[in-house]
């Protein structure tokens, strides 16, 4: 049959149909209600319609914050609908009775933290982590949320948390401008605001009078620290606890980074960058959120009201005496970059360079020059030393000659373990940011101890010299008519040294022969000098530095920021020296590797003698002197027992100078 003889019987079975269901479809319309999207809730949430209020607080009204469309049309949650952080609100009959199950309790408060972080679950389930950043960077920011001190509950009302996300991000029009956009810096500048205008009132008020709040209101200066620069967004610390003691000094340099490298040279920033929060932080001179400009009257670092700054941690309640005066004059962010403003500090490095450049300069070409020559002798002799048995007569063969008396041998050993004390306890001082400095620190028992190890240390150190100062001048008093203060048993250098030094680079170089020494070799005699400076320089500075009070009262202030340089540096020159020069002429020259014992036996055999100070050996054959001054050999067990103990000696100083050498080049 044709299509339009078929149609009115097609028309007649659609319209039987219709009329058949009609009735159904109107019941189920009648019984399915409006649903609950974002354009019916915002027909009440707008704003715009008379106050709305759901029960709080044992059942007092509490007034629902109003949601403005565009603004929410912008967000981050603009594709979300409401319900899907409402939870609670299911019944959706209509308008009217949208918050029925609300009127017999309140509302859940909506749990920002655990939506995001289900979000990155399943993300990370999926395998879709890479692809959502932001959700990681929410997820990381709501981890850190959960041990901050917003995340505590509040002292007044246990059942809430001292802030949640929306007391910060308003969640219906919360969305982060792009860094790079105008906006962001609008948004930034709006921190503060937020931060102050509900909770922090009083921390408001303070910060805006400040250096900070000043940029940030009148001079729009988007790059002014704000509340989150010093406190962070999400991981906010409670301040009088260690962890944000420790970490508001960085948090201060990230702006001010030649003010944190310069108080970190301090002992203040020292001890905080080990991990100790006992040390005065930068709030505690320049105040929290009151900051003003240094030249300001009421700054805390005015020049004025410094001796009162100063006084609010140094004084007797607190374990610690009085500031004295020269406190007011202490330059605790003087550095050597800048002569104009820090003169005497420029001064004191520049000598200080000089010095460890010309002794380092010197002494290790002399050093390197001198393994290769007596190396390349050595291999001419087809590997054996150059000491030889018949280099001296037969019946004296086996024979030894004393060289260092036990009292003398008592004194370097204390000299070395005070000095090798003295290293590893001040060290960590000197680079407290290398990941050593802190581990060492620990297992000293803290600052306080490791400082009161330090002193003993010094006191003994300066006991020896001083002790040997008097040795020498009544030996000297002793042999007042025949001693030669220029003579062969004297260190004092003369000019001797000086053509022993032309003729042993002569030597270096092949272009002479090898020189030959008295008593006492140009070398050995700086070794001797060296520590007179050296102890001067170090023990000085040191003292100055350990009783501020007494020198502080009539010494300037920048004298302390000399001292630290001259104890520093010249402590850097000691060990370095020590352990690399001297270790190398008296242990790692191929004539005398791997150790030399005479410091520790006393006694050196006569081959050795005749060949290391053959001037002198021979003076004494000539007047008769070397037998008297001849000794048996040491015993095996001596020699054992005092080549254990210069090993020892040797790899702790090696293990101090790496650990040196890892703090100096990672600050490079």
């Amino acid at each position: 049959m044709h299509f339009r003889h078929r149609f009115p019987f097609a028309a007649a079975l659609w319209l039987a149909a219709f009329l058949f269901c009609a009735p159904a479809v109107h019941a189920q319309a009648q019984a399915a209600p409006p649903s609950l999207d974002n354009a019916t809730c915002l027909s009440c949430h707008d704003g715009k319609k008379s106050k709305l209020e759901v029960a709080g607080v044992a059942g007092k009204p509490r007034a629902l914050h109003p949601v403005e469309p565009d603004k929410f049309s912008k967000s981050v949650h603009a594709k979300m609908q409401c319900v899907a952080c409402h939870t609670d609100i299911t019944d959706n009959a209509d308008k009217a009775n949208a918050h029925a199950k609300a009127t017999s309790a309140p509302l859940k408060k909506v749990d920002c933290a655990s939506c995001h972080q289900d979000l990155w679950d399943q993300a990370q389930k999926q395998g879709k982590a890479a692809e959502r950043p932001g959700l990681a960077a929410v997820a990381k920011n709501v981890q850190a949320y959960g041990k901050s001190f917003h995340a505590r509950p509040n002292a007044d009302d246990k059942t809430k948390a001292n802030a949640t996300c929306d007391n910060c991000h308003d969640t219906h029009s919360f969305n982060v401008p792009a860094r790079t956009s105008p906006e962001y810096q609008q948004w930034r500048m709006s921190i503060s605001q937020t931060c102050g205008t509900d909770c922090h009132t009083d921390q408001l008020d303070a910060y805006k009078d400040s250096v900070h709040g000043k940029a940030n209101d009148k001079n729009k200066d988007a790059k002014a620290a704000v509340c989150t620069d010093c406190h962070s967004a999400h991981s906010v610390a409670n301040t009088t606890g260690d962890p944000f003691k420790l970490a508001i000094s960085s948090n201060c340099g990230s702006c001010h980074k030649e003010q944190l490298d310069s108080y970190k040279a301090t002992y203040h920033g020292s001890i905080t960058t080990l991990g100790y929060s006992y040390t005065a932080k930068c709030y505690n001179c320049h105040g929290s959120h009151e900051i003003l400009k240094v030249n300001d009257p009421k700054s805390t670092v005015h020049p004025d009201n410094r001796m009162k700054t100063c006084a609010s941690c140094h004084n007797p309640k607190k374990g610690l005496a009085d500031p004295p005066p020269g406190f007011a004059s202490f330059l605790p962010h003087g550095h050597a970059h800048n002569f104009a403003r820090y003169p005497q500090i420029w001064i004191a490095f520049q000598m200080m360079a000089g010095l460890l450049v010309g002794t380092f300069g010197f002494f290790w070409l002399h050093t390197a020059l001198w393994f290769y020559r007596e190396y390349q002798d050595r291999k001419a002799h087809g590997g054996d030393r150059r000491v030889r048995l018949d280099e001296v007569p037969v019946e004296l063969r086996g024979k030894h000659i004393m060289r260092f008396s036990p009292i003398w041998r008592i004194a370097h050993l204390l000299f070395a373990l005070s000095l090798m004390v003295l290293t590893l306890t001040g060290m960590p001082l000197f680079y407290p940011d290398v990941p050593w400095a802190s581990t060492v620190m620990h297992l000293l028992g803290g600052p306080k101890v490791a400082g009161l190890i330090h002193r003993t240390s010094a006191v003994i150190f300066a006991g020896v010299f001083f002790w040997h100062l008097l040795y020498v001048a009544l030996r000297i008093a002793r042999n007042w008519k025949t001693f030669r203060f220029f003579g062969p048993d004297s260190l004092i250098p003369n000019l001797q040294d000086l053509w022993d030094i032309v003729a042993m680079f002569k030597w270096f170089f092949g272009k002479g022969p090898r020189p030959v020494f008295d008593r006492w070799t140009y070398w050995e005699k700086f070794d001797y000098w060296a520590p007179f400076w050296g102890v001067t320089i170090i023990g000085v500075s040191g003292l100055v530095m350990w009783l501020p009070g007494f020198f502080g009262a009539f010494l300037p202030g920048w004298v302390f920021n000399v001292a630290a340089i001259f104890h520093g540096e010249e402590a850097f020159l000691a060990v370095v020296f020590l352990f690399t020069v001297h270790f190398f002429n008296n242990h790692f020259r191929p004539d005398k590797f791997p150790v030399e014992v005479a410091m520790f036996t006393g006694t050196l055999s006569l081959e050795h003698f005749r060949r290391e100070h053959a001037l002198e050996y021979e003076r004494l054959v000539a007047s008769g002197e070397l037998q008297g001054r001849l000794v048996d050999a040491p015993s095996a067990a001596k020699v054992t027992a005092s080549k254990a103990l210069a090993f020892v000696l040797i790899v702790v100083g090696l293990t101090l100078l790496t650990l040196v050498g890892v703090g100096f080049f990672s600050g490079m």
